[in-house]
């Protein structure tokens, strides 16, 4: 039994989205989600930084397309233009002018209507370091050898408060882990740059 399937609520969305089109994975590690989108229908392309972890993933879902890069690096598109972008717990290892520059290029490669989804660790993820670590800036720890950013519900918005329309936002706990982790759920619309709209203004609505 899969312990994350939070994809699954999503796969109808993602399959209206992209109709045709390929969508992007940032931040593969080793190929548990593309698998689950490859499986559906769609044409991955993914990336991560590990090269161990791309050595699973492409034995655990050879029909997808990898490439081994930091997220910080141009989107290994190549001129083609994803229906919709993947990204769990891949972006919340940044100082904050580079994360916005990320979501900006997201951004960019989506059509208006194309979709974001995307997790984020929360301020409440205390099990894995939103507490007790050095801190950089407000939210932002070093925490052993790497960098996290915890988001509460005010950054997420802030994070996405240009040209994108939120479609979902929750808080929940997942157990895709040895102990439970606490983060933001986000899916997101692109809209035209300039113009953000809140089609449900609070993560308590449906």
């Amino acid at each position: 039994m899969n312990p994350d399937p939070w994809l699954d609520r999503w796969l109808p969305l993602l399959a209206r989205t992209c109709a045709g089109r390929p969508l992007l994975e940032l931040g593969c590690g080793s190929g548990q989600d593309t698998a689950i989108l490859a499986e559906a229908g769609h044409a991955v392309i993914a990336f991560d930084l590990d090269p161990e972890r791309l050595v699973r993933a492409r034995l655990r879902c050879p029909s997808a397309e990898f490439h081994c890069q930091d997220l910080r690096r141009p989107f290994p598109l190549e001129g083609r233009n994803p229906g919709a972008v993947v990204a769990s717990l891949s972006l919340h290892y940044f100082p904050w002018p580079e994360t916005q520059a990320i979501v900006a290029r997201i951004q960019a490669c989506l059509a208006p209507g194309g979709l974001l989804l995307c997790r984020l660790n929360s301020t409440r993820d205390h099990h894995f370091g939103a507490n007790g670590h050095p801190a950089i800036a407000e939210n932002f720890y070093q925490v052993g050898a790497t960098t996290k950013r915890f988001f509460d519900e005010a950054s997420v918005r802030r994070l996405f408060s240009q040209g994108w329309s939120f479609l979902s936002l929750e808080e929940l706990e997942v157990h895709r882990y040895e102990r439970p982790k606490v983060l933001w759920e986000a899916v997101l619309a692109c809209e035209a740059q300039g113009s953000p709209k809140d089609r449900f203004p609070s993560k308590d609505q449906p």
